[in-house]
């Protein structure tokens, strides 16, 4: 029997193995909200298929369209949270909760949609690079607003560093080495 101490290879393999594709999954997050198509591509192997409710389709060709979507609103933002993540060898299972926020412009003004659901992942590693194969993405609930968003008055006015899209967002500077600002 190993010592409380000693580290188990096989588990110590499994806990990188998670690390690994809980940061292939938050890039999805960086990538979606920037509109960072490079990014976005990454997280998917190139013959990967999505389902986001209309039926599967190729991954790359949905990161594509979905970023020419999304570059037509004022901003999102994808939380990831209860991340469940089952290894076997080089190919995982990973379901994770997400609230995706997203402001655009209606008839009457600004509009806020924000959509509850999970991603149901399948993920394999290849060449030691753990991506994306196949995602249905299940809806739980949704809620859809006048925005309430405010920028120039009250508290917010002092808060001038403000997320865009790629490659204007302040993390382009910062992951040059620079400050955000």
């Amino acid at each position: 029997m190993p010592r409380a101490d000693e580290i188990d290879a096989a588990e110590l393999r499994e806990v990188i193995a998670k690390q690994k594709i809980a940061d292939v999954l938050a890039r999805y997050s960086r990538g979606i909200d920037r509109c960072d198509i490079e990014t976005l591509l990454a997280v998917f192997w190139p013959e990967a298929t999505a389902d986001y409710g209309s039926g599967p389709q190729n991954a790359h060709q949905w990161a594509r369209a979905t970023v020419a979507a999304l570059r037509g609103m004022r901003r999102t933002q994808h939380a990831l949270s209860n991340m469940l993540i089952e290894v076997d060898g080089d190919r995982a299972r990973a379901e994770t909760y997400c609230q995706a926020f997203h402001e655009l412009d209606g008839d009457d003004g600004g509009l806020e949609m924000v959509v509850g659901g999970r991603y149901l992942d399948l993920l394999e590693r290849r060449d030691g690079a753990w991506r994306v194969s196949h995602r249905t993405y299940v809806m739980d609930w949704n809620r859809n607003t006048v925005s309430t968003c405010r920028w120039d008055d009250g508290l917010y006015t002092g808060l001038k560093i403000r997320g865009g899209r790629w490659p204007d967002d302040p993390l382009q500077v910062f992951l040059r080495g620079g400050q955000a600002r």
